[in-house]
């Protein structure tokens, strides 16, 4: 396993983060605490999960596989989601954000939390409390770095403005919905993230289980593409384009003898401004199978390959800056 630092922090994190949301709902508890234990065992130290993951069993889950071990794992959670029916028990609102904390902390067992994340920006809460609340957590020793997920670029530079010009502690991070079949973050939120230092952490490398090859073009009746709606929904994966990048990731992964799990991970770790790719599993079999993406490198050729097809189409005003770039 190998370490990155993420974002403009000096905090080492493993290529890969062991996402927990099947934790206790489609995984057994038995089967998730074994599933910490090997990727800790097999040098993996990002464990990343959320307080509104299966009602915050999750997180109890995750607290008690790593509770012998807490001061070797890395822990990321997250706030932002209604947690009750309580008008202020949703958002990321000062009050919301120190009772979730709390409550985080307690069903994590742990006395602090590494990389705690604000889910999604709030309309409702002006982003000048939001991080005057977590600059003051970091400050008491709660929460040791912050950072943000599922964000527009503008949100996630006015975050970083507003920290700079008040001093408070910036978002090291941002975790984004990433993939060879969902790149929408290269049209601004990549650039920005290099030029600002700000690490991104992928969630659904994988497509939602799409690119993992295991569907062909007919409407599966089972696993997470069958839901009507959301970002792993059938309709929203099952896209011509899709198919021609599964095509070739299936043809790549053929010729390298790897699974098509393995090469889209793979194509992850390659790319620029990434650093560790957040990847789930609801059974052993599968952990072990997205593990076989590291400890070997895809070769350029096979990479470019991938990389053109899932290409976005260029479009406005990309196309129009990049015709009076000034050369070097």
């Amino acid at each position: 396993m190998e370490y990155r630092l993420l974002g403009r922090s000096g905090l080492a994190v493993s290529e890969l983060c062991l996402g927990t949301m099947t934790f206790g709902n489609t995984t057994s508890e038995t089967d998730s605490i074994s599933m910490v234990h090997r990727f800790m065992e097999q040098g993996g130290n990002f464990l990343d999960t959320a307080n509104v993951y299966v009602g915050g069993r999750s997180e109890e889950i995750v607290g008690r596989a790593i509770k012998d071990r807490r001061s070797d794992v890395v822990l990321a959670t997250k706030v932002r989601f209604a947690t009750s029916t309580n008008a202020n028990s949703v958002g990321v609102s000062r009050k919301h954000i120190i009772d979730a904390v709390e409550a985080s902390l307690k069903r994590l067992d742990t006395d602090y939390i590494d990389l705690y994340q604000v889910h999604v920006w709030d309309h409702a809460t002006p982003i000048e409390e939001t991080l005057r609340a977590l600059d003051d957590l970091v400050t008491a020793g709660k929460v040791r770095y912050i950072g943000c997920s599922n964000f527009f670029a503008w949100q996630l530079m006015k975050s970083l403005a507003v920290s700079d010009w008040n001093r408070y502690v910036r978002f090291i991070s941002i975790q984004p919905q990433y993939s060879l079949v969902s790149r929408e973050m290269d049209r601004e939120m990549i650039s920005l993230c290099l030029e600002e230092n700000v690490g991104i952490i992928p969630w659904a490398p994988l497509g939602g289980g799409f690119l993992t090859g295991r569907y062909g073009e007919e409407e599966p009746t089972s696993g997470r593409l069958t839901s009507k709606v959301g970002e792993s929904s059938w309709g929203n994966r099952s896209s011509s384009n899709n198919f021609a990048v599964l095509k070739a990731v299936r043809q790549v992964a053929k010729e390298l003898d790897k699974t098509p799990a393995q090469v889209a991970l793979a194509w992850l770790l390659r790319r620029e401004g990434i650093t560790s790719p957040i990847f789930g599993a609801s059974t052993l079999a599968q952990y072990e199978e997205n593990m076989g993406a590291i400890g070997w490198s895809m070769p350029e050729e096979a990479w470019k390959q991938l990389d053109e097809i899932s290409t976005l189409p260029s479009e406005y005003p990309n196309r129009f800056i990049a015709k009076f770039a000034r050369p070097l």
